[in-house]
């Protein structure tokens, strides 16, 4: 299991005003506000990344999209001239 760290970060005194506002009006601290945040913001793009490499994978294999097999150029190209 991972350990918890601390993270030092400086922010606009305005901000930091109004964030210790919103902490209080959700009952909770800046501290947990900014750590579910990130904790969001992470687990997002991990979900984004791993949905853009199974797109990719699946572009790699190719789709088949019916209709018959269509002839090669090759064989286009053999045909006979009149």
């Amino acid at each position: 299991m991972a350990g918890k760290r601390n993270l030092t970060i400086q922010l606009e005194d305005d901000v930091i005003r109004k964030a210790k506002v919103l902490a209080a009006r959700r009952d909770t601290s800046v501290s947990a506000l900014i750590a579910r945040e990130l904790t969001r913001l992470v687990a997002e793009d991990d979900a984004y990344q791993a949905a853009k490499q199974r797109a990719v994978e699946r572009l790699g294999a190719g789709y088949h999209l019916g209709g018959p097999p269509y002839p090669s150029r090759d064989e286009l190209h053999d045909r006979q001239r009149a």
